[in-house]
């Protein structure tokens, strides 16, 4: 008996902008770091794009499979990395979903963003204090990494913007 599958434009969708999301995943990897364990977060760019021009679902699918398929390839599945990368994207959506739920025109890319990456550290301040390193000194470090988290966030916000804005050209 032979099985099919059938997918659908929305699938498609999800498998391009998560290879997409992977690929800069991938490469960010790779950049040097001042702090150890903090990058600028821009496949979260593809993210954000994802949640305005698709919707909620799309965004929480390509960030997930992001994290998962990610940490495959680069070789940090299950490791502390993959648990700080995964608590990072699992906050990230959720605070996502209800800020896409916000009344009116609710927030533009840059304020999306902002809130994600301060989620997304936040979650892996959290996590790292939680399983890795309960020790109260982390607490000394938790205002530097939320301001790089802002930083970065309206960084990657302010990139999200121009790029949706180029897609509404096209």
């Amino acid at each position: 008996m032979k099985l099919s599958i059938q997918t659908t434009r929305d699938d498609q969708r999800i498998a391009w902008l998560t290879a997409l999301a992977i690929t800069i995943h991938i490469a960010e990897s790779a950049l040097p770091s001042p702090i150890p364990g903090v990058k600028p977060g821009l496949a979260n760019i593809i993210t954000i794009i994802c949640l305005i021009q698709y919707g909620w679902p799309t965004a929480a699918w390509v960030a997930i499979l992001r994290v998962l398929v990610g940490s495959i390839l680069i070789g940090t599945f299950l490791s502390p990395t993959f648990a700080m990368s995964m608590s990072g994207a699992v906050a990230s959506i959720i605070v996502l979903g209800l800020a896409s739920r916000l009344p009116g025109e609710g927030l533009g890319p840059i304020g999306l963003s902002l809130l994600a990456a301060m989620a997304h550290m936040g979650a892996q301040f959290f996590t790292a204090y939680s399983l890795f390193i309960p020790h109260q000194g982390l607490f000394h470090l938790l205002p530097i990494l939320m301001t790089i988290a802002v930083v970065f966030g309206i960084s990657s916000g302010i990139i999200a913007k121009h790029m949706i804005n180029r897609i509404k050209q096209l």
